[in-house]
């Protein structure tokens, strides 16, 4: 195991510093989001390549990730290029001056290498352990987990960039479809496809592979309480004012649920 996490670690570096090189003419560090799935592609097929589990289990782990991955990225760079670079990167741009080079490689780039490292942590163990050699009833519910996930994940997505194109709902909030039910369904999407994989990693061999939980644990600490909800929150509260906050009183943070309708 010790081996896979290591060529992991180089293969992510390798990528991030790629990335890092590639950000510096174009003057836009934010182009690392829409490299956030590639990388875990990128680890999810260099695990399959190196590591010596169920061949059937290494290529499920390898598909859902890809798949996922491949519509996360595609999705971010439809909604990303020719807008700039993210406001967030351009104060710290503007902050650090001619240091941002390589302020931005350690705290932009490496650093969001090393969360993927850790958050991929499931689909690096899933694919180490030998036996059982076919897929059980666990793996079966892990990969339904993944696809209720990816479900929310994409829908939601689709629903609100579909909102957000008509011109009619610019400054109203997006209450409809998924988002009767949760104010993040993109986000709980996430979470749930990141327990999946967890469950087949557990299917593999839980008295070798329960450590690997540390992943979605951390991928579910910051969408609840760091880059996700939380932060996204406050801006919509500063944004959408009232509207917003009617909309906090009748509908779930995170966890679908049918809207309360005494509000």
């Amino acid at each position: 195991m010790a081996d896979i996490l290591l060529y992991n670690a180089l293969a992510i570096a390798g990528l991030m510093v790629c990335v890092w090189l590639l950000s510096l003419p174009l003057k836009d560090a934010s182009i690392v989001d829409m490299f956030w799935g590639l990388g875990f592609i990128l680890v999810a097929w260099t695990t399959w390549w190196h590591a010596p589990g169920d061949p059937n289990r290494k290529l499920l782990i390898a598909v859902l990730i890809t798949i996922w991955g491949l519509r996360l990225s595609g999705y971010i760079a439809w909604r990303n290029i020719g807008h700039g670079e993210d406001p967030r990167y351009q104060a710290m741009r503007q902050k650090a001056g001619d240091k941002f080079p390589l302020l931005s490689l350690i705290r932009v780039f490496l650093l969001q290498g090393v969360v993927m490292w850790v958050v991929s942590l499931p689909v690096q163990a899933a694919q180490v352990p030998e036996t059982p050699p076919a897929l059980t009833w666990l793996d079966g519910l892990g990969a339904a987990v993944w696809f209720v996930g990816v479900f929310f994940e994409s829908v939601g997505d689709f629903q609100l960039a579909r909102f957000k194109a008509n011109p009619e709902n610019k400054g109203q909030v997006m209450d409809r479809g998924l988002w009767r039910y949760t104010r993040h369904p993109n986000y709980f999407g996430d979470f749930l496809m990141w327990w999946g994989i967890y469950l087949i990693a557990l299917a593999a061999s839980p008295m070798r592979t329960w450590w690997s939980g540390i992943g979605p644990l951390i991928m579910s600490f910051f969408l609840l309480r760091v880059s996700g909800v939380t932060l996204l929150e406050k801006s919509l509260k500063e944004s959408k004012g009232p509207a917003y906050e009617q909309y906090i009183q009748r509908t779930n943070a995170f966890f679908p649920a049918p809207p309360k309708s005494n509000v």
